[in-house]
């Protein structure tokens, strides 16, 4: 087994499950309404905003690995549609799956020694490099989406 393989899976593992946290994005995403997805709590990033975040650097990663140049800046990471229906936030989940099984089969067949090559540009590291922090990326915000249901389930206390 090539080194890509692994690494494939750990990136399906954060979106669909099975990793050894035993937390996944499917899991929080799938059956959350789109008032749930869109609700603002405190001054955090709402669900539906982390969703498209994440999935902005799998997309741009993505079209790199399809050959394509990469063209992504961060501040542009949370400039999502407005998400305005069911419909809307399903169709955002359905991308998100989508395009994540897309790269993880690109990431499977990578070569071993393609991994160690630099992403796009020298200055932003290997493909690994790039492919892992996007993982780890993913399971920093999958923390928070974790929260912020957890703060909007919980009752309100009184003072």
């Amino acid at each position: 087994m090539n080194t890509a393989t692994p690494l494939a899976q750990h990136l399906r593992h954060v979106f669909f499950g099975g990793n050894w946290t035993t937390v996944c994005l499917k899991e929080h995403l799938t059956n959350l309404s789109w008032q749930q997805a869109t609700a603002q709590v405190l001054t955090l990033n709402t669900i539906a905003a982390l969703t498209y975040h994440i999935h902005y650097y799998v997309a741009a990663q993505l079209r790199v690995l399809q050959g394509q140049p990469l063209q992504a800046s961060d501040r542009f990471s949370f400039d999502h549609p407005p998400i305005q229906s069911q419909e809307d936030w399903e169709n955002l989940l359905a991308k998100v799956w989508s395009d994540v099984e897309t790269m993880a089969q690109r990431v499977e067949s990578l070569p071993d020694s393609m991994l160690e090559e630099a992403f796009a540009d020298e200055k932003y590291g290997s493909y690994y490099r790039n492919i892992q922090g996007m993982i780890e990326h993913t399971h920093y915000h999958l923390g928070q989406i974790v929260l912020i249901k957890k703060i909007q389930a919980a009752p309100l206390l009184e003072l």
